[in-house]
């Protein structure tokens, strides 16, 4: 099956082809049936391909599958090649696997939409976007990968551009990503210009030749690409709007598969990391510090999807805090962990959002478990996972990031058990509002007073009496909810689905390890189970009666520390007031004056000079004897200086 990983990202770009060419006459559910069917299909070939790849006896399994040879510029030979190791297939088999889910689920979610085939058609697009991604074995494949899940975010949180939200927050999650992207990108030419490859294994074999400031200044720009594409700190506001497109997208791109993609870029050039112990420390403060904020801002959210969105943001912090301690293992865990538990969660919010006729306000919830026990049932699985409650999932995937980070930077451990104590709070105010307490959603109008600030999208109207999704949205829910739940058996250490023994060849001697004594780990695990459960009680008891604790929602974290505010200031206005300068000014008086005065210039001599054009033959003589004269006189001087 080795042999056939191009099937992989091949059968997502014929579902693309299929939805192109007669998706709309497909329609309504046919279209969608089918992008599920190409997605499920690759998802297969993953499963072969990961079954073949455990045959291949090594220190280190991999295997290259070379397509053909894309730019042969002298030096420059980029091969449009497929590269399997352990990391690379983990990370293929959860984003086709859930895909596939988000698919089926979207079937129901999208059902009506007036574009559903084309919805489908960029879902497919995105997913053979990211197989490129992950499956480049070069920086430049990696990066068309890159670009294709970009465009397809783009055209996926923009998807109903007819609400402005959304066409604008489809703009900003472009823009905020194109930033990052040049970093990438003048990071690719910097390897280049050092080793002349952009071949990953070639690279990491010759780091001599790079030199340790480029090493660092590669890892750096490469961070700046992966700040915008993972929302890390300062390129993190997009991913909070992207919540505008169908949560299917919030579920796909912001939760399982795209926003993991600079962890997985992290990951990859590991070597370089360990080789700039000084880039790897800025990765795990930058890590520690989006984990915190975005976690505070969660605290006050009304949105569920947005309490969401800044969950997943604290949750790639963590992610970096581990990759920056060289716990590559640990950040893997928890991406594959959090890719179940959140992408159930993101689902679970559309099938209240669903129940509750585009409801969105947690404030306008309340006692939904009645009415949604499915939905409940397994939400909740996702709220305790989240939560870091024993013995799911979560608990065990966090832990080992934060025991790595015990062990290598104790003062950000401080940061990360604060935020986990954070993370336990929020999402057990989401839970009681949206499923406990009463039934809110019977107001005519929003409970919200605080119109003026961003809060939440709300129905028009009185919202109707909930109702439960229908077996294609709460299948995937069932699903999502049993792997999330017992996905912690990847942690344990002779287990036959244990992660570490899969991946660790990868990252060799640059794992970092921990040493930590077995009386060292259960103290940390015990604090870990303490707060989480604490934290767990002490939220919901807080918001399982009322929805208005207006000390606990302070404005400044309602809007997420005014960080949008300050770009707007710092960057936003006088961008806008440099262009109206531009356009005002140099455009118009400098610019235009510049070619409208040669313009004048051409013209005002071409006038003098049809003066000369008499017609008279007496003044053409004159000219020429004028000209004989000033030419014979020119050369009489020669003769005389001579």
């Amino acid at each position: 099956m080795l042999h056939v990983t191009y099937l992989i990202i091949l059968l997502p770009l014929v579902g693309v082809g299929v939805q192109l060419v007669a998706g709309r006459r497909l329609g309504d559910p046919v279209a969608g049936w089918i992008g599920t069917a190409f997605v499920g299909a690759s998802f297969l070939v993953s499963v072969g391909v990961y079954l073949d790849l455990l045959t291949v006896h090594a220190p280190v399994r991999t295997f290259t599958q070379d397509l053909w040879t894309w730019i042969p510029v002298d030096r420059l030979q980029v091969r449009a090649a497929l590269y399997v190791d352990p990391l690379a297939m983990t990370m293929v088999l959860f984003v086709t696997g859930i895909s596939a889910l988000i698919h089926l689920y979207s079937i129901g979610y999208m059902h009506g939409d007036r574009d559903f085939s084309k919805f489908f058609l960029y879902l497919n697009l995105f997913v053979a976007s990211m197989l490129i991604l992950v499956l480049g074995n070069n920086l430049v494949m990696t990066f068309v990968g890159w670009e294709g899940v970009g465009t397809c975010s783009y055209l996926l949180v923009a998807f109903w551009f007819t609400r402005d939200s959304a066409a604008s927050a489809g703009k900003k999650a472009f823009v905020y990503n194109r930033i990052g992207d040049a970093g990438f990108l003048v990071a690719i030419f910097l390897a280049y210009a050092t080793v002349h490859t952009t071949d990953y294994q070639v690279i990491f074999a010759h780091l001599s030749e790079i030199g340790s400031a480029n090493i660092t200044a590669i890892c750096l720009l490469l961070l700046v690409g992966v700040m915008g594409k993972s929302a890390q700190i300062p390129l993190f506001p997009w991913l909070a709007d992207a919540m505008e497109g169908p949560t299917p997208v919030s579920a796909l791109i912001h939760a399982a598969t795209m926003v993991t993609a600079g962890v997985y870029l992290l990951c990859r050039v590991n070597p370089l990391l360990h080789a700039s112990p000084s880039a790897a420390l800025t990765v795990a403060i930058i890590g520690a510090a989006t984990a915190f904020v975005a976690a505070t801002i969660a605290c006050a959210q009304q949105d569920i999807k947005k309490v969401l969105a800044y969950s997943t943001v604290s949750q790639l912090g963590y992610m970096f805090l581990a990759i920056g301690s060289g716990a590559y293992t640990a950040a893997i865990f928890l991406m594959v962990a959090h890719a179940f538990f959140k992408g159930l969660l993101f689902l679970g919010s559309g099938s209240v959002i669903h129940g509750l006729h585009d409801e969105q306000d947690l404030k306008r919830m309340g006692n939904l478990r009645r009415y949604l026990p499915v939905t409940f049932l397994t939400f909740a699985v996702g709220w305790l996972c989240l939560a870091a409650v024993p013995p799911l999932s979560g608990f065990w995937a966090k832990g080992d990031v934060l025991d790595n980070t015990w062990a290598a930077h104790p003062a950000l451990w401080v940061v990360g058990i604060v935020t986990a104590g954070l993370t336990a709070y929020y999402m057990s105010r989401l839970t009681a509002l949206a499923f406990f307490g009463s039934d809110r959603w019977k107001a005519a109008v929003p409970v919200d007073a605080h119109h003026d600030e961003p809060g939440a999208h709300h129905a028009e109207g009185p919202v109707g009496e909930p109702h439960e999704s229908p077996w294609v949205m709460t299948l995937p829910l069932w699903i999502l909810a049993a792997f999330a739940a017992v996905a912690g058996v990847m942690a344990i250490p002779n287990g036959q689905f244990n992660l570490g023994r899969w991946v660790d060849p990868v990252f060799g001697a640059n794992l970092y390890a921990n040493h930590l004594s077995g009386t060292a780990l259960w103290v940390l695990g015990v604090v870990d189970a303490v707060v989480a459960v604490t934290f767990v009680a002490v939220g919901f008891h807080l918001w399982s009666r009322t929805a208005e604790r207006p000390p606990l929602e302070g404005t400044f974290l309602r809007r997420s520390w005014y960080v949008n505010e300050l770009y707007d200031a710092v960057l936003g206005r006088p961008a806008q007031r440099l262009a109206a300068f531009c356009s005002d000014v140099v455009d118009s008086k400098v610019v235009d004056g510049a070619v409208n005065g040669v313009a004048g210039l051409v013209k005002g001599s071409g006038s003098l000079l049809r003066r000369t054009q008499t017609g008279y033959v007496r003044n053409y003589v004159l000219g020429i004897v004028l000209g004989t004269v000033f030419v014979v006189g020119f050369m009489l001087t020669r003769l005389w200086w001579a």
